[in-house]
C-alpha cells in the first residue's frame, strides 16, 4: 500500500513538474517556428507598393495579402488597422528577367539563354513595438528559373507563386522564427 502510495505520489510530482515548466515559459511557440512574446498581440503589415522597374500589375496585392495571411494564421495574431506591436513596411523594388545558362547554337553558331530566371526583390521594415532590438530594414530576394523556350508571360503566373511564398517565408523566419 505504501509503495503504491508513493509511486502514485511521484508521478503527482512529474505532471505538476512538466505543467509548471511549459506553463512558466515567457515565449510563445508554435509549431511554424514562431516564438512571439505574450505581450505581442497584433500585427500591422502596410500596403507593399511596386517600385520595380517592370510592373506586375496584380503583385503589390497579391504579395500584401499573403503577408497577413501567413501572420494572422500562423501566428494568432490578430491584424491591426494602423499600429501594431509588429509592423511592416515597404516595397517591391525588383522585377528583373534575366538570362541564365547561356549555349551556343551548333547550327548557327550564336549565342542564346538556354535558362532565365525572375527575381523579384522586396525592401522590408520591421518594427518590433514591443522590443526594438529586434527591429530591422532588409532587402529580399527570391527566383524561379524556366526554360527559355516557354515566354514570361506563359510562365508568369507559376513564378510569381512560388517566388512570393519563399520570400515571406524568408521575412517571417526573421521577424518571428529568429532565424
Amino acid at each position: 500500500m505504501i509503495k503504491q502510495s508513493i509511486k502514485i505520489f511521484a508521478g503527482f510530482l512529474v505532471i505538476l513538474s512538466l505543467s509548471v515548466v511549459l506553463n512558466g515559459c515567457k515565449i510563445g511557440y508554435s509549431f511554424t517556428g514562431a516564438s512571439i512574446s505574450p505581450a505581442v498581440k497584433s500585427v500591422f503589415i502596410d500596403y507593399f507598393n511596386n517600385r520595380a522597374r517592370v510592373i506586375n500589375p496584380t503583385l503589390s496585392q497579391n504579395f500584401t495579402e499573403a503577408m497577413k495571411d501567413k501572420f494572422v494564421n500562423e501566428t494568432g495574431l490578430s491584424m491591426a488597422r494602423e499600429q501594431g506591436d509588429l509592423e511592416f513596411s515597404g516595397e517591391i523594388t525588383g522585377y528583373d528577367v534575366k538570362p541564365l545558362s547561356i549555349q551556343q547554337s551548333g547550327t548557327t553558331g550564336k549565342d542564346f539563354a538556354s535558362m532565365n530566371r525572375l527575381t523579384i526583390t522586396v525592401k522590408v521594415v520591421f518594427t518590433n513595438n514591443k522590443d526594438h532590438a529586434q527591429d530591422f530594414n532588409s532587402s529580399f530576394s527570391a527566383y524561379y528559373d524556366w526554360e527559355s523556350s516557354q515566354t514570361l508571360s506563359a510562365v508568369e503566373s507559376t513564378a510569381v507563386g512560388v517566388i512570393v511564398p519563399q520570400l515571406i517565408d524568408d521575412i517571417f523566419n526573421k521577424s518571428v522564427a529568429n532565424w
